[in-house]
């Protein structure tokens, strides 16, 4: 990128950027906390709220991310929700990511041995105690990797968000190209700027792994 070009666009960049980080992290966070609540009800529930559960995961999952968007955004308002473009993103962030988060986290209370459950109960130890001591700890080994991967793909799935006008860094970048009638220069810094997410969250994937692996090692 010429060194003009950097320095006049180099702050909206930036500002961008932390708007894709912002988007990102947050609404990355609500899907975890949301997905984890459903895998919960899911597998502790009552027959008929498993079936919604079900419903609600198989409809956000089979259907597009944008379509999720713009409905949130631009259907949002004939239901009584007047949402900025911002609010719109996190929010849409978190309803498409709880159901994969949630199918993660059900793969991983369906990866504990049943013996250890059970035996378990038969000692008289409550529910909530052995979620937390037998299940919860030895579920973070196979979900992690998953867990990372679905955080990468959630990285690049912010530059959708461009399209209900979110100053992220896609929004940024367009505005650059349409200013300066420049593609290449402002194009290869936004791939840098993934590039540059999508290996920092691999590599505290990978930390929080093998930290979870001497974990269990100890114990």
């Amino acid at each position: 990128m010429e060194l003009d070009l950097f320095l006049r666009y180099g702050p909206a960049l930036l500002e961008g950027f932390g708007v894709t980080v912002l988007c990102w992290i947050v609404g990355s966070l609500g899907g975890v906390v949301l997905g984890f609540i459903l895998a919960c009800l899911y597998r502790w529930g009552p027959a008929p709220l498993r079936w919604v559960i079900y419903a609600y995961v198989e409809v956000i999952r089979g259907t597009p991310f944008m379509i999720q968007l713009f409905l949130l955004y631009y259907g949002g308002p004939y239901m009584g929700l007047v949402l900025t473009p911002i609010q719109a993103g996190i929010l849409s962030f978190i309803v498409y990511g709880s159901p994969y988060f949630a199918e993660i986290f059900r793969s991983g209370f369906n990866a504990i041995p049943l013996g250890q459950i059970e035996a378990a109960r038969c000692l008289g130890i409550p529910e909530w105690r052995i979620v937390l001591r037998i299940t919860l700890p030895q579920m973070l080994v196979p979900i992690t990797a998953p867990l990372t991967n679905f955080f990468i793909i959630l990285t690049k799935e912010t530059a959708i968000l461009a399209t209900v006008t979110v100053p992220e860094l896609l929004f940024q970048v367009q505005s650059m190209m349409a200013e300066t009638f420049t593609y290449v220069e402002p194009l290869l810094a936004l791939s840098l700027f993934y590039w540059f997410m999508v290996t920092l969250t691999a590599r505290f994937g990978a930390w929080v792994e093998t930290r979870v692996t001497r974990h269990l090692s100890r114990a």
